[in-house]
């Protein structure tokens, strides 16, 4: 069974953070998630709601804690999450993948999303100066080559209507060297943070940790 929010004197409750250190541009440092309505307690969480995080690490985030009111979205959701990211027994590699999130999500002004999928573009490829110019530039910045500007540009299409993708950008993703497999699953990156990132912009806003306040965000 679903959980339930709480009465709706303390739910409909929307926490400001007026003196937030928001950050000043993407980046692929770690940034911290501050959430607008009330999350889950850690200590409050049910089994089932813990369950539904897959992960146990996961309780200490505020995000998804804020998601265990309904577990078994949140149970769905990260299921999903996990398989399009990190199965990779077939398909194209995690860098591409973590590409086209990120560039899904500087599409989309997810500083947070942009930020972790940034980072771990870089992390799987090595390649941070490119992953930086997507950052800094735009999702129109030349990457260096043509199956990385192939994901980009599909992946940004897909974000901004579905029906902005379509036969062209199969055509340019296999052009560049990608096969039947390798496309779904930057479409299923490219697809997933469309979601993700119009639900995390709506519940809640990135903020610079405290070890790196006063320095460059």
């Amino acid at each position: 069974m679903t959980d339930t929010l709480p009465a709706a004197a303390d739910a409909d409750v929307v926490t400001e953070h007026p003196d937030l250190h928001r950050p000043e541009a993407f980046t692929q440092q770690g940034l911290g998630w501050v959430p607008w309505l009330r999350p889950v307690a850690e200590a409050d969480l049910t089994d089932v709601q813990r369950e539904a995080l897959v992960e146990p690490s996961r309780a200490a985030m505020p995000y998804f804690r804020l998601l265990a009111r309904d577990p078994e979205a949140l149970r769905a959701r990260t299921l999903t999450d996990l398989d399009i990211f990190f199965n990779t027994d077939g398909g194209v590699g995690r860098a591409e993948r973590e590409l086209a999130a990120a560039a899904t999500s500087r599409h989309n002004g997810c500083v947070f999303c942009a930020s972790v999928h940034a980072a771990a573009a870089t992390r799987e490829s090595g390649r941070r100066d490119d992953v930086q110019r997507l950052l800094d530039e735009g999702v129109h910045a030349d990457l260096g080559d043509e199956r990385w500007n192939a994901v980009v540009a599909a992946s940004v299409h897909l974000a901004e209507t579905p029906l902005a993708f379509g036969a062209a950008d199969v055509e340019r993703l296999r052009a560049a060297g990608l096969d039947d497999a390798e496309i779904v699953d930057v479409v299923n990156g490219a697809a997933f943070f469309n979601w993700a990132n119009r639900l995390m912009l709506s519940l809640g806003e990135p903020e610079v940790p405290t070890s790196r306040r006063g320095g460059a965000a």
